[in-house]
Formats: C-alpha cells, structure tokens, sequence
C-alpha cells in the first residue's frame, strides 16, 4: 500500500515549495515570482498535497466578496500528479480548501468543470457538489472588442 500523503494549507513563505513540484500538478512550469505573489495575496488560497517534500497535488481558489451576498469560494484548479491518482487526493485537498473557507466565512463555493471530464464530475460529487446548468464565457483581453 502507497505511503499518504501530507496535507496542508500555504501561506505566503510558502512560495519556495511550488517549484518542487511533480509533473500533471500544475497546467505549465510555475513561475517563482507568480507563486509568490498568488501566494501573498489575502484573498488566495491554496492547499497542497506533499509526498515528503514534493508537491504532488493541489487545490487552488478565490474567495471574494459581493455587497449584496456572504463571501464565497471560487475553487479555481485541482491537479494530481498522475502517479498519485485514484488515491482520493484531490477530495482530501478540496474538503481542507473548503474547511479553510468556512473560517473565512464563505458560505458557498463553486467550480467550472468541462462536460467529459468525467473524473472530474466523479470527484465533485463525492465531496457533495452539485451540478448546475452554468455557461462559462472567456474573454482575451487583448481582443480589440474588449477594450475601452
């Protein structure tokens, strides 16, 4: 059986461990001086899987505030090293992001999925998401119709 992994939340001095990081964690490389400063910004949060001291899973989100609704987690990215999936790793990292979260008073949290990906739907549903009829619209800010 698999030795388990480490769980924790970062904080801002935490920066230095997002560059031992296995690979199918994160989309791309990590740039030191983003993950210092996703890192030190009040309002991101991040938890982190660790088999010693490699990262080998992660979930990131945003909580932010509305005036007219209590604050709210958007989860913004969950990766697994493949080596380690199947493990219920991510479920672990979202239930610590969401339990970070209510100490900050969020009340709900959400994220965006693609329709087949179906690990993904799987894993939503075990830690109690709820699938809702969402359109998600992107805009490149370098598009001439999106500036001013």
């Amino acid at each position: 059986m698999a030795e388990p992994v480490s769980i924790r939340l970062l904080i801002a001095s935490d920066a230095a461990v997002l560059v031992a990081v296995a690979d199918g964690v994160f989309d791309g490389i990590v740039d030191p001086g983003y993950a210092a400063e996703f890192l030190a910004d009040p309002r991101h949060h991040m938890v982190a899987a660790f088999d010693g001291e490699r990262m080998v899973g992660m979930a990131s989100g945003v909580h932010y505030v509305h005036p007219d609704r209590p604050p709210e987690l958007w989860v913004n990215e969950i990766g697994v090293a493949p080596a380690y999936e199947g493990r219920g790793i991510g479920r672990s990292l979202l239930r610590v992001l969401f339990a970070h979260a209510r100490t900050l008073g969020c009340a709900e949290a959400w994220v965006g999925a693609e329709r087949d990906n179906r690990a993904a739907r799987r894993m939503y549903a075990a830690v109690g998401g709820e699938e809702k009829d969402m359109l998600c619209i992107a805009f490149d800010l370098g598009d001439e119709r999106a500036q001013a």
